[in-house]
């Protein structure tokens, strides 16, 4: 069995910037630059028979390359406490219409369909008994947020490897944007890392 999930890497200068925020709010546990992404679907443990049923779906997504922006800050909370510190994401068309073609394919392969509303970020840092006025604090000195924006070329297909207490994600596949198949886009060397 292997934990996987479907998301855009993100480009090396926006990992730069955001591990930059990574600092000042006590009770953080900072995600680590390396681990950063924006997850589209997540899949959870499926055996390797599966996994080639989810590639060869996923392989025939298409959507043209298009422009990202991450801007502001926020947190997803359990009732009134903090757990999840993130960036957000631009309203982006082409995003909800890559992500929502990935969970067509997704059900197509035989998983549920996800409930819950897709809400696109970037997590930063999840927050155990972080004091408000810090969140606050660090919130309010990082808005307004906004990064350069660039380009979605393809999108992934990651495995989560967990350790005590982290996760260590590995790009499994890589799926191009614009009409390219995977094995196209491998042919260019996109796959090296």
């Amino acid at each position: 069995m292997i934990r996987l999930f479907v998301a855009l890497e993100l480009p090396d200068t926006v990992i730069d910037g955001l591990g930059a925020l990574c600092a000042g709010v006590p009770g953080a546990r900072w995600i680590e630059p390396e681990n950063m992404h924006m997850t589209l679907r997540f899949l959870g443990e499926i055996d390797e028979a599966r996994y080639e049923d989810v590639v060869e779906t996923l392989d025939g997504v298409r959507a043209p390359v298009f422009e990202l922006t991450l801007e502001s800050i926020d947190t997803f909370s359990q009732g009134q406490v903090p757990h999840r510190l993130w960036v957000g994401v631009r309203r982006s068309e082409e995003l909800m219409q890559l992500q929502a073609k990935i969970e067509r394919a997704i059900v197509r392969a035989g998983f549920e369909p996800e409930r819950r509303r897709y809400t696109p970020h970037v997590s930063l840092a999840r927050l155990r008994d972080a004091p408000l006025d810090r969140l606050g604090d660090f919130m309010r000195r990082h808005e307004p947020f906004r990064m350069p924006s660039f380009a979605v070329e393809h999108f992934a297909f990651f495995s989560s490897h967990l350790s005590k207490g982290n996760a260590d994600y590995q790009v499994e596949e890589r799926f191009a944007l614009d009409g390219a198949g995977y094995a196209e886009y491998a042919a260019m060397g996109a796959d090296d890392d």
